[in-house]
């Protein structure tokens, strides 16, 4: 590489290093924030306080650690949260309004907002609520913001499967109260003693031994009712609940390895046009 060409090449980088005005220089320094922010430690020191502070407020609940050192306890429990509040103020200030555009972020002010009410009389509740912090592992994790925002695109699919749900255990809850609510009033003798019963056929919690043996005692064609309300239920509903999941979480996953892969060939794209503009001006300076 010849000497002209690489003191373009530093002329190029200087020149998208200079900000040419106050404003610019201003939004110079928030990208630089805002990159150091996501740096992956920063992220592992976020994530690592974020533990510790979980650790902490389950010391909080032994009274014999409180007694022994209750005030260091204490003590390191605020170290945390002024932890999280000067995060959050770097955040504001290297996004702006922008912090508020990502619904992560909006949840981690919240939940250290949460923290910040003084617990006193009514709000004594929101003392127990400080234990919501270690959510925040959620937006620092990308591996579980995946899971979450899997779970979330697979809702309105699932809604679709619990209104089937819903329509089989109404069938299933009417039959049932026709058929064995005389001899099983306890199990069956209403609408909702059925459905609650059957609810605990579904999650296979005792069905056989606790309830579907005993009214096939009275009733032995009983078995032709329950094992295909099993079979429908748990193994067809279920896993397709299952599956929406799993599909909505690998969906998630590919959208955001699309988001970085554009956005790296937008940053590739911007570097090449800015080379390219400084070439133009050198050979019309050279003419």
């Amino acid at each position: 590489m010849s000497e002209s060409s690489r003191r373009g090449a530093v002329e190029i980088g200087a020149a998208e290093r200079t900000p040419t005005t106050g404003r610019d220089a201003a939004r110079d320094r928030r990208a630089r924030v805002q990159a150091w922010v996501e740096q992956p430690r920063v992220r592992n020191t976020i994530l690592a306080v974020i533990l510790a502070n979980a650790v902490l407020l389950g010391m909080e609940t032994s009274a014999a650690l409180m007694a022994v050192a209750g005030d260091w306890i204490v003590a390191l429990d605020r170290v945390c949260l002024a932890f999280f509040v000067v995060e959050i103020t770097i955040k504001l200030y290297a996004l702006r309004l922008g912090y508020f555009r990502s619904g992560w972020n909006v949840f981690d002010f919240v939940i250290v907002g949460i923290a910040l009410i003084p617990a006193a009389h009514a709000l004594s509740v929101l003392r127990a609520m400080r234990i919501l912090r270690l959510l925040r592992v959620l937006s620092v994790a990308p591996s579980l913001r995946r899971v979450v925002e899997g779970f979330v695109t697979a809702l309105p699919g699932m809604g679709s499967v619990f209104v089937l749900m819903a329509l089989l255990f109404y069938i299933g809850s009417v039959m049932a109260t026709k058929l064995f609510g005389v001899s099983f009033p306890e199990w069956f003798g209403s609408l909702g003693a059925s459905a609650y019963s059957l609810f605990q056929i579904m999650t296979l919690e005792s069905w056989s031994m606790g309830i579907v043996r005993p009214v096939m005692q009275v009733y032995p064609w009983a078995w032709a009712f329950f094992v295909p309300f099993i079979l429908v239920t748990t193994f067809a509903v279920v896993n397709l609940l299952v599956g929406l999941i799993v599909n909505s979480m690998h969906d998630a996953h590919s959208e955001e390895e699309n988001a970085q892969t554009d956005s790296y060939r937008d940053e590739v794209l911007r570097r090449l046009q800015a080379i390219e503009d400084k070439l133009v001006r050198d050979g019309r300076v050279g003419d």
